[in-house]
């Protein structure tokens, strides 16, 4: 059990045409089928978030072969196009939601692209899909001080629980920034687990709040797909990754800074 090292999947968009701020992120819905189909040869089988943390926290039994399937952020392609497949092999999968991006009375304006609407994320969890937490507006909690910060885990946690009558109790750090002081405020706000990126599999001996996922990109082919999950691609690709996950920010920071600039002329 304490050796178990298990390949959490990090995806982001699932997309025909994903505009150019979550391009390098995001999956054709093509690929995503063809990954899924994969998962089901190769003999693994997936889990939710909580099951994982929980099997581990506890010495419980996990599958003999198991993976995590994860989405950040809240795109509307998750309902669109992962659902459908998710439901064909009848995979678990969790998706982390930035409360303040998705459509509704709570959105901040701030989602890259298409986001899902509230009565959407309803229906990904009564089809099985775990509903976690992504903080309310996507910043990087590291760089929050203390009061906002602990603003964002809370508020987002409300949001979720209030939407879907079901408190969540996973967790996933924004851009997979993180540091003590932010692992101890998901904690405290009442998350159970969360997840960080680091482009590893995860182990038990990391902690239930920093188990590593592994990114999937749109360039992410099949035979590189099978020594993801079987963590034969990682170390090559960690560098990349991590460029891609930087860039991702200056992005979102770019479009904050011009239409606070747009707000400012009104």
């Amino acid at each position: 059990m304490s050796d178990t090292r298990v390949p959490i999947l990090m995806y982001h968009s699932v997309a025909a045409a994903p505009n150019d701020a979550t391009r390098a992120l995001s999956v054709a819905p093509e690929a995503f089928a063809e990954q899924m189909a994969l998962v089901g040869d190769l003999g693994l089988t997936p889990i939710g978030t909580a099951e994982l943390a929980a099997g581990w926290r506890s010495g419980g039994p996990l599958p003999e072969r198991p993976v995590l399937i994860t989405f950040d952020d809240g795109y509307e392609g998750v309902h669109r196009h992962a659902l459908p497949v998710l439901a064909k092999h009848g995979f678990a999968a969790t998706l982390f939601v930035s409360t303040g991006w998705i459509r509704g009375a709570y959105d901040t304006g701030g989602g890259l692209d298409t986001m899902l609407d509230w009565h959407q994320v309803c229906e990904l969890a009564g089809s099985g899909v775990e509903i976690g937490g992504h903080s309310h507006t996507h910043p990087q909690l590291d760089q929050l001080d203390d009061d906002t910060l602990r603003s964002e885990l809370t508020r987002c946690k409300e949001i979720v629980a209030d939407e879907l009558g079901t408190v969540p109790t996973s967790f996933a750090y924004p851009y997979g920034y993180s540091s003590r002081r932010v692992r101890r405020a998901v904690r405290e706000a009442g998350f159970a687990q969360a997840l960080a990126v680091g482009n590893g599999l995860a182990r038990r001996g990391q902690g239930p709040y920093a188990l590593q996922r592994v990114t999937v990109r749109r360039g992410t082919g099949a035979e590189e797909f099978e020594r993801l999950v079987e963590g034969r691609s990682i170390g090559r690709n960690f560098a990349r990754d991590r460029a891609l996950t930087k860039g991702y920010a200056v992005l979102r920071r770019a479009r904050q800074v011009r239409r606070k600039a747009i707000r400012s002329r009104v």
